[in-house]
């Protein structure tokens, strides 16, 4: 009686931050285990202050596009439409970008993910080995089924398993890596390397944690869950768990990315790589804990990505979300269709990741300056307008917005 009433409480308490697990889940993808283990692998700890300003930013958008939100009852795209002269210009443009980015996403992540199940056959059966394709198949009808006869509460049960795998996953390579702790305390001192692609790296950082997806995802999971503006305390609290578990994974994967590939003076080129390199250390149980802890990684971040085209399209229309209807199974099926582009591309999935992250880096700005205006505008927000250390907070954001583009788009020139 008494562990059921135990998994009661920790069901309820995850229920109440269901926005904030669906964008961890979003978040925390194969994009942001490929970016923090390329940095962990090149830089060690040194680009740590990146990650912990890119979460404090991601913490502050996510309470300014949940606050506005909750005082209008509509979504992101809606407002921008109505409250900006060309709104529907910017809207258009972020749709189209948004798009891009997560199909380009969604290639790489299932790459990644059947690459690593191929593995996880051949060291559970002897070498056997199944082609990448059979594998992204059958995730692909998997996931159709599921998008097809589901609901919102089924995708957030879903994630909330998955982000529960992934994170406890990646916990227990942390402790078997036992990485050096003196050295994740140097990396909050801000430095960028002086070496080719550390710029880059920057930039997916930010692309991957402070996404621009993330806020624009925010304001309709929001909407799904039915909050309004009594709820600002737990929209608040929400988007903290949310920030701070996205700072909290991400790190562990760089920490124990830089406790031994950096130690061993090793570059990470493909993830599969990083299987066969932990295996000595924690034998096959730590070779198949970090497969299901990436795979869960990847299979997590695939929900939204499928969902956000249909989601965004009926945003700016500001109609019901209805991913049953036809039009939407369309777009999903679209969608599912790119989840084959990595069985025909050259280019090795970390490598599409770390391009894809970097290239959200560059639509940061356009959701990170419109959100400061809305929220500061007085016959929108009324008395729920931003005080000045919000201001203070969103102008910071807008800054590093800004130079995260440039750095993305240098290290593309």
């Amino acid at each position: 009686m008494r562990n059921n009433k135990i998994i009661k409480k920790i069901l309820i308490g995850l229920s109440a931050v269901g926005p904030g697990l669906f964008l961890i889940g979003y978040n925390i993808g194969t994009g942001s285990v490929t970016t923090m283990a390329k940095t962990g692998a090149e830089h060690g700890m040194s680009l740590f202050w990146a990650l912990i300003l890119s979460c404090i930013f991601t913490y502050i958008l996510m309470i300014s596009y949940g606050k506005v939100t909750l005082v209008t009852g509509h979504t992101a795209l809606f407002n921008f439409r109505n409250e900006f002269k060309y709104g529907w210009l910017l809207s258009i443009y972020i749709i189209i970008a948004l798009i891009i980015g997560e199909l380009l996403a969604l290639m790489g992540i299932m790459g990644i993910v059947s690459d690593l199940i191929q593995e996880g056959f051949k060291l559970a059966f002897d070498g056997l080995s199944i082609h990448t394709g059979w594998i992204i198949a059958f995730f692909v009808i998997a996931l159709y089924l599921l998008i097809s006869y589901g609901r919102y509460a089924l995708f957030e049960r879903a994630l909330t398993v998955l982000v529960i795998l992934m994170g406890v996953s990646f916990l227990i390579v942390f402790v078997m890596v036992k990485p050096d702790f003196s050295a994740l305390v140097e990396g909050i001192v801000p430095g960028i390397p002086n070496t080719p692609g550390a710029l880059g790296l920057i930039a997916a950082i930010a692309g991957t944690t402070c996404s621009a997806a993330v806020f624009i995802m925010r304001s309709t999971v929001v909407v799904e869950k039915g909050w309004t503006i009594k709820n600002l305390k737990s929209e608040k609290r929400d988007a903290f768990v949310s920030a701070s578990m996205m700072l909290f994974l991400s790190g562990i994967i760089m920490a124990v990315s830089a406790g031994t590939l950096h130690v061993m003076g090793l570059k990470l080129d493909n993830t599969v790589d990083m299987i066969h390199l932990f295996e000595p250390i924690g034998g096959k149980v730590a070779a198949f804990i970090l497969i299901i802890g990436i795979a869960g990684a990847g299979l997590s971040s695939v929900f939204p990505i499928l969902l956000i085209a249909p989601w965004l399209v009926a945003d700016f229309r500001g109609t019901p979300r209805n991913i049953h209807s036809m039009e939407s199974k369309i777009l999903i099926i679209v969608a599912l269709v790119f989840a084959f582009g990595s069985v025909f591309m050259e280019e090795r999935p970390p490598a599409l990741m770390i391009f894809s992250q970097a290239f959200q880096a560059c639509i940061l700005p356009a959701v990170a300056i419109p959100i400061f205006f809305l929220i500061n505008k007085s016959k929108l927000m009324e008395k729920n307008k931003a005080n000045f250390k919000l201001n203070l907070s969103l102008i910071a954001v807008i800054l590093f917005s800004l130079i995260t583009s440039w750095f993305a788009i240098s290290e593309f020139l």
